[in-house]
């Protein structure tokens, strides 16, 4: 760094005349070159000079814009992502040839003179007053670097971009007031380092490392003369010069800095003559910027990372703020995306859905023991072409992470909430009802967390078939998903008890809504997220233990320094016994129940179906002892459409139901992600059974979201005729979950 000079005590005015070697009315003159006319000069000047000494001699230069780079759990690429694609880099890595070029042909004595170059001012004040307007600046090299700090810290304010550059005496005078501080602290070399850090090159490029790599494929220190002189030439005009868009412009442009170059005696003519033969060989590499560019169909789990970044709090205590630390970008942001896990919710997402169909699937991975994303996948591609069915409409979170605005409705992969919670009042396992297909309950015998009843009406509960009667236990009526057991369970252990339960094990509602105090919530009513139900079955493989979700596991700023980024938080939301116990039964699920075309052979595992009013939403959340993955299908656009009678993945379903389409796409994920040599258990447990559990009269069906046998070459069974997957709601909830309209839940 060069030697700070010292004023001597004199004013501001006199140190800027001295360091310029200048009278003081000199000085003045020198500030109103922008004008037109030199009687008008001397008028301005004076109340500038004036002023001189009240500008802020500390230019505080903030940190340039840079290219953020989203990393995978192994280091791998997931996307680049900038406001500005820069890439800051030290002098010693510019080409020589480049720093030459900028220095002929924008400011030709920049070693010689101070903040300002008097013979180029006095030149530019003679040219402007024969015009009658503003025909040259005469602005050096620094007081350029000085004005692009302006445009920098202005963002992409357009009112403050045009503060910054607007042709005005204030502006020269602040401009030539920071210039002399700049001169005196940083000296040329680093000026010079840092004007082609900070300068636009064009094409979306800015810094010369990030304009080599755009237009030459290679690093900014690799430049040639003549691609050097290319690069200097379009700091003038980066759109007139464009050798992308005007190959003979920039060709013109390029000749007249080697030519500069040559006069200035950096280079010899006969090199200035030899480049200029050449013609410019451009190889141009498409920036790639945003999650729309992210590699393995990571553009979901992108744009969560970009997401939380604006909305946690860990990262700036208001909204400006961390949108700021993103705009400003540098970061290295390692994420806990698997690429393993993710390409198996990639292929599973497509593997029976396609694109074009009219509904779509969300599939999404969470590490138990520590709350790591592993994946987000959809079966409609991430971007903004709707032609080609594109979305940017993260199905797995709500809208405050990108999402829909409260998530689902999520049918019967409640119950296990409910039994968790029985559990945990010492209900037993073995607590069976011997209960009729259809059974009418008040909603006065259910009791709110103030103590109140939940309401008064009758609430007829339904299940799926008129066949599904009879003695049901704990287990049984999880593998059959039996709507009435769970009605009456949930009125055994309590609905505040049921809905504290499913509080802590994070089933909560986007924007704050509190969860809806209604019997129905046992059966699915409310809505919830793939991302957090995926959560909350991780609860159960983790003995109990909840973990809240995390996306980031570390982030480097540009200058290196590590910040801090949000830690899951683990918390017991039931004992270990309740968890292994829940772990047993889902077992049954997945063995003899409504789940078994998602079973996995190889290693225990366990889950639940679900499908809501008019199979609107299908389900199916299971997990082993260390992956959970949910997956979710329905109508992501328009107006909710039932799945009856539908054609998906080319395959024709009379009915969709949480075993037989969702349950399907869950094994493919949890195959592909799960490491075969990896098969931990469940800790085995003894669960208490009924003396004699009746298993409900079959049709050829293991329960309501298993189809029946094939009737005229279709798969599925009859359509119900029940609003909600075997129930019919209380009138203060018809509508769904938050009592606005029948088909409510799950609307965008």
């Amino acid at each position: 760094m060069a030697k700070k000079r010292s004023g001597g005590g004199l004013t501001g005015t006199q140190q800027a005349a001295k360091f310029l070697g200048v009278s003081v009315l000199a000085g003045a003159v020198l500030a109103g070159i922008a004008l037109p006319a030199a009687g008008a000069l001397g008028l301005a000047a004076k109340g500038t000079v004036e002023g001189f000494d009240e500008i802020p001699s500390n230019l505080k230069t903030p940190p340039l814009s840079q290219r953020t780079t989203i990393l995978d759990s192994e280091g791998g690429l997931i996307a680049t992502v900038y406001s500005r694609d820069r890439k800051v880099v030290p002098i010693d890595k510019i080409s020589p040839y480049m720093q030459k070029a900028i220095v002929a042909i924008e400011d030709g004595r920049f070693y010689e003179h101070g903040a300002i170059d008097l013979k180029g001012v006095l030149r530019a004040i003679n040219r402007n007053a024969q015009s009658g307007g503003v025909a040259q600046g005469a602005s050096t090299l620094t007081q350029q670097y000085v004005k692009n700090v302006f445009v920098e810290e202005a963002g992409d304010d357009p009112e403050k971009v045009a503060q910054a550059t607007q042709q005005t005496i204030g502006r020269k005078v602040r401009e030539l007031k920071f210039a002399i501080q700049v001169e005196e602290e940083l000296g040329k070399k680093k000026i010079l380092e840092n004007y082609l850090n900070i300068t636009f090159f064009g094409q979306q490029a800015y810094g010369i490392e990030a304009a080599s790599q755009r237009y030459f494929s290679k690093p900014a220190a690799d430049l040639d003369l003549g691609e050097a002189a290319m690069m200097a030439g379009l700091v003038q005009s980066p759109s007139r010069y464009d050798p992308i868009n005007d190959i003979q412009e920039a060709t013109k442009r390029r000749n007249t800095v080697l030519q500069r170059m040559a006069d200035v005696k950096d280079i010899s003519q006969a090199e200035a003559d030899a480049a200029k033969a050449k013609p410019i060989k451009l190889k141009v590499k498409t920036p790639r910027n945003g999650c729309i560019t992210a590699v393995d169909g990571a553009g979901f789990f992108c744009d969560y990372v970009r997401k939380t970044i604006l909305n946690d709090p860990v990262f700036g205590k208001t909204s400006e703020e961390r949108q700021k630390l993103w705009n400003l970008g540098g970061l290295t942001i390692r994420t806990t995306l698997d690429p393993r896990a993710q390409a198996a919710a990639n292929e599973a997402a497509i593997a029976k859905i396609n694109k074009d169909d009219p509904v779509a699937a969300s599939v999404v991975q969470v590490q138990p023991k520590t709350g790591r994303i592993l994946s987000m996948g959809q079966s409609r591609p991430y971007g903004l072409d709707q032609k080609q069915h594109q979305t940017t409409l993260n199905l797995a979170v709500g809208s405050k992470m990108g999402g829909t605005t409260y998530g689902f409705q999520v049918g019967s992969t409640f119950k296990p909430i409910t039994a968790a919670a029985a559990l945990e009042k010492g209900i037993s396992p073995a607590t069976s009802f011997n209960d009729p297909a259809q059974i009418n309950i008040g909603e006065n015998e259910y009791t709110r967390c103030d103590g109140k009843p939940s309401g008064y009406a009758n609430w007829e509960v339904n299940n799926e078939t008129k066949s599904e009667k009879g003695v049901y236990d704990m287990t049984s009526a999880l593998g059959k998903s039996i709507n009435t057991y769970f009605a009456r369970l949930e009125q055994m252990a309590g609905l505040c008890e049921t809905l504290t339960m499913a509080k802590n094990v994070g089933y909560e509602r986007e924007l704050g809504k509190p969860i809806k105090q209604s019997p129905s919530a046992t059966l699915g009513s409310i809505e919830s997220t793939p991302l957090d139900m995926a959560s909350v079955y991780a609860t159960f493989a983790n003995r109990g233990i909840y973990c809240t979700p995390v996306a980031i596991e570390s982030i480097k700023a540009a200058n290196g320094d590590k910040l801090n980024v949000p830690q899951t938080k683990c918390t017991r939301a039931m004992s270990d016994r309740t968890a292994d116990t829940v772990n047993q039964m889902l077992k049954g699920v997945v063995e003899d129940g409504t789940g078994t075309r998602a079973g996995l052979s190889d290693r225990d595992n366990a889950g639940k179906t679900g499908t809501t009013n008019d199979r609107k939403d299908a389900w199916f959340v299971g997990y082993t002892p260390n992956l959970s993955t949910a997956v979710w299908v329905g109508d992501d656009v328009g107006e909710k459409k039932s799945m009856y009678d539908i054609t998906i993945g080319g395959e024709y379903y009379e009915k969709v139901c949480g075993g037989c389409l969702p349950g399907p796409i869950w094994k493919i994920a949890m195959t592909g992600a799960l490491d075969a040599g990896q098969t931990p258990g469940f800790v085995p447990v003894s669960v208490p059974r009924a003396e004699k559990p009746k298993d409900p009269e079959k049709e050829g069906d293991e329960g309501p979201n298993k189809p029946r046998k094939p009737r005229d070459g279709k798969p599925g069974d009859t359509k119900p005729t029940d609003p909600i997957g075997g129930i019919t709601l209380p009138p203060d909830l018809i509508g769904g979950a938050d009592g606005r309209g029948n088909n409510r839940g799950g609307n965008r």
